[in-house]
């Protein structure tokens, strides 16, 4: 399978493209529903057959790893258990996996961070002696987008698989379920959270670092398919088309998407010899 680069942008006056960057550097907060085909994502098993089959998956032709840890992250409604193959696939290729603890992505992202990833991070970091990497899937990427943005010294590099980290334009059906999680985070933690937590108006912490634009030391890389059927591919790509990686593929299949695989050890690559 193909990739691509986002096109650069049209150059305009030098007004517009500064209001361009402004708007590109700035989390998109609002909520709203998209005009997408959520029955294409019927075809993820397809990607992962073709990555059963790709010569990337046994390592073949990607640059190996320096032993560096990896932290991947699910997505919403997601465990770590679906990441079992990015997970095998890791270590193949040389890093040290690790997978973020999370049971289920059904939670306060704040509470999950300062529960859970924060101990995994520690663990890492113990473990290698070295900043980690962080790989997050659709919510698990806006997650690793806020923790880069809170810990960039303890970072080398953030990789997104069709994380909307510039705000929730989804299918109806994915906003509807995250109104359900909403309801019961807040019935489950009451004063734990804050009462607009799980919306874009949350003044926590995983929000402000999301708000921030990401420390230039943390190198960037969203990986995007214009076929998602779950949110606006739009909402997952930082602007910059020296970070923004267009795949053919699926919003779940990016998780199993041998070109998305390729990316990821390149970039890996290259963000340990900015170290």
């Amino acid at each position: 399978m193909n990739t691509r680069k986002s096109p650069p942008k049209s150059r305009g006056s030098v007004p517009l493209v500064r209001l361009q960057q402004a708007q590109a550097d700035a989390y998109i907060a609002e909520q709203a529903e998209a005009n997408i085909a959520i029955w294409k994502e019927a075809l993820f098993g397809a990607e992962l057959l073709l990555l059963l089959t790709s010569p990337v998956y046994y390592g073949l032709g990607v640059p190996r790893g320096d032993g560096s840890a990896v932290i991947m992250l699910p997505g919403f409604l997601g465990s770590d258990h679906y990441l079992s193959q990015m997970n095998a696939w890791i270590a193949r290729i040389g890093y040290r996996p690790y997978l973020s603890g999370i049971p289920l992505n059904v939670e306060c992202p704040n509470l999950l961070i300062q529960r859970r990833l924060n101990e995994t991070m520690k663990l890492a970091l113990a473990q290698t002696g070295r900043k980690v990497h962080l790989i997050g899937h659709s919510l698990g990427g806006v997650i690793a987008r806020s923790i880069a943005g809170q810990r960039p010294d303890d970072v080398a590099s953030v990789i997104t698989l069709a994380a909307p980290f510039r705000g929730t334009i989804a299918h109806r059906s994915i906003l509807r379920a995250a109104n359900v999680v909403r309801e019961h985070i807040l019935e489950e933690h009451g004063a734990e959270v804050l009462p607009q937590c799980y919306t874009s108006n949350c003044t926590c912490d995983f929000l402000k670092s999301l708000r921030r634009k990401v420390p230039s030391s943390v190198m960037e890389t969203a990986i995007y398919t214009l076929d998602d059927g779950v949110v606006d591919s739009k909402c997952c790509r930082t602007g910059d088309c020296d970070q923004d990686f267009e795949v053919p593929g699926t919003h779940i299949g990016l998780a199993f998407n041998s070109s998305a695989y390729s990316i990821i050890a390149r970039r890996l690559s290259e963000a340990q010899d900015r170290e």
